[in-house]
This record gives C-alpha cells, structure tokens and sequence, in this order.
C-alpha cells in the first residue's frame, strides 16, 4: 500500500516577529518523520512524505492517490487547526490512522475536553475560561490558591512558564494577560495539584485499546511544575540546567489506576489507536486528569520510544506494530 505521511516539521511555517517564542514547539524533527517512514516500510508498504495540511491540499489538487494516511499534524493559527489535514482526508475517500477531526478539535480545547471529562466522573481539577484579566471575577474563582493558568487551544506546554503557577488574584491577572495577548485565545485557570508527583500515559490500539507503562516526570523543585513544561523548545523562560526532581512513588496500584483512567478519557473522548494523556497526583494519593493529545510525538527519544524499551521491543518494530493495528481497524489488512 501507499501510505501518506502527514506531519509538520520545524519549519514549515513562515512566522511574523510577533509570534509566540515557542510557535512552533508542537511540530517534528525530521527524525521522528524517518522513524515514521522505517515503521511502514517494515510492514512492507511504502511511505509517501507529504508533509503539512497545505502540503496535503496541494498533492490533493495535483490527484494524489493513496491507499492510507499516518497523521501527524498539528496546523497552524487556529483552533480549527488540528482538523485541517483529517478533513482533508476523509473528503478525499483517504483512511486515516489516528483520530478523526472532531475528537482532536475537542480535544484541542482544554476546557471543553475537562467538561466532558468530568462528565463522565474523571476527577479533573475545577477551571475557570478568561478572555481578558478584567474578566476575573474573585467571588467565582476555579479554586483556592495556588492556581495554574494556560493557553485554551496549546499543545506541547505552548504559554506556560514558572510565573503559570499563580499565589493571589493580582498574579492570577497578569498570567491571564500574558496568556490572551500573546497567544490571542482565552486562557484557562485550573486548581495546581501538588503532593505527588506527575504521569504521562500513552495509548494504542483498538478493541480494546492497551495502556502502556506509565512514566513519571520530574518537576521543578521550586514551582513544581512539570519540567518538560518549562523547557520546550522556545519556551520563553528556556535554559539549559533545570534542577527537577521526582515526586511521589509510582506504586503498582497507581500504575493500575492511571492506566485505567486514561483508557476512560481515550473511551470518552472517541480517541483512535494512539494518544498520550496526563496526570497529576495529590498529597493523598489521588489522581487529576490534566489532558490528552491524540497527536503524540513519535520522536525516538520520547514517551513512545521510552515505553518500547521499557518493554523490550525494537523501537520501529514496535511502531509498526501499532501502525498495523490501525491498518486493521480501517479494515486495510
């Protein structure tokens, strides 16, 4: 089969002065884009690089004919923009591994997805959606200080910086200002569970879809944000020698219990053969969904990869594996 591949790297946007200093931190190195490439080719089908949603339109006018698609992309200035290239796909007849486009729409949006998500009784801390900082009213807070406050429609921890995590209603202000300027979109305002540590968990496959080994992330000692939060690539407080540590101790009845509750928000969410939710745990034991991206980086160094080595597997054996699964729910092998 021919199977397209979907994706944004680094540069494959033209950017103005006044963009965001980390605009382009959800997109791929050209590397994760070849482990792509070696995954299908190990299933014995044949890789087609496409590149962006634009790419995608292009090809498209031009009579691009494929048998699949592996989609990656993430787009660009929009809260729309996660559905450009699923779209495009499915009004060309094309079958699409991964998400369709309204759940990575939904999911985009971090207050619509905590809604739904809290609907279906997964603890979520409360939140709270800002337009601008006169908007913040201090009788309907989302909780009591401190508070962590993000882009509405960010992936890849896109807006967040050590001042994220705010003490009083004056900080809590100014972050939601940095938030609606820089970024032009709302801010969010959720609770900051803090006492035991935080979790990342990947998902694969279908009927039923598996949870894989649970990884624990290292925060900053002083804010105790999460340190893959504060340095992503442009992140406006960025460098190089992070001090981190691990809180709380990943027991296998936690282990249990995150992988259980992710497979609920992948169910809830209508999520499709891969996606990576987070979690944060309190003092008591507790675990608080934070989010999940249905478009997952793939890089070799990250938590795919590092789940296959916990496992045993090959990392491009492994991908290929669930590439196939995939390629079975399509009803293509």
């Amino acid at each position: 089969m021919q199977i397209g591949l979907l994706y944004d790297t680094f540069d494959a946007y033209p950017w103005a002065e006044d963009d965001p200093s980390d605009a382009d931190a959800e997109y791929e190195p050209e590397e994760t884009v070849d482990t792509l490439a070696a995954a299908v080719e190990r299933l014995g089908h044949t890789p087609v690089r496409i590149g962006t949603a634009v790419d995608l339109r292009e090809r498209l006018g031009e009579g691009l004919a494929l048998d699949a698609a592996i989609n990656i992309t993430e787009g660009a200035h929009s809260r729309n923009r996660e559905a450009y290239a699923p779209i495009l796909l499915e009004m060309g007849g094309i079958p699409c591994l991964g998400s369709d486009a309204l759940t990575l729409s939904v999911t985009l949006d971090k207050a619509w997805t905590k809604d739904l998500v809290a609907a279906a009784e997964i603890p979520t801390p409360p939140h709270r959606v800002y337009d601008t900082a006169e908007t913040v009213d201090t009788d309907d807070l989302p909780g009591p200080f401190p508070l962590f406050v993000k882009p509405r429609h960010e992936g890849t921890s896109k807006g967040i910086t050590p001042g994220s995590k705010v003490e009083d209603v004056a900080a809590l202000r100014q972050a939601v200002e940095r938030v609606t300027s820089t970024y032009d979109q709302d801010a969010i305002a959720e609770g900051f569970v803090a006492g035991g540590g935080e979790f990342t968990v990947a998902v694969v496959g279908h009927d039923p879809p598996k949870a894989l080994p649970v990884l624990q992330r290292g925060v900053e000692p002083t804010t105790g944000i999460g340190l893959h939060a504060l340095e992503h690539r442009g992140a406006p407080t960025a460098k190089e020698d992070w001090d981190y540590e691990l809180r709380g101790t990943l027991t296998a009845t936690l282990e249990d219990r995150l992988q259980a509750l992710t497979l609920r928000v992948f169910d809830r969410l209508d999520c499709r053969d891969f996606a990576r939710a987070d979690f944060r745990v309190d003092a008591e034991g507790q675990p608080w969904f934070l989010e999940i991206n249905p478009l997952p980086t793939f890089k070799p160094d990250d938590t795919f990869a590092i789940a296959a080595e916990l496992m045993g597997r090959d990392y491009e054996d492994y991908l290929a594996e669930v590439f196939e699964q995939g390629l079975r729910r399509l009803g293509l092998v």
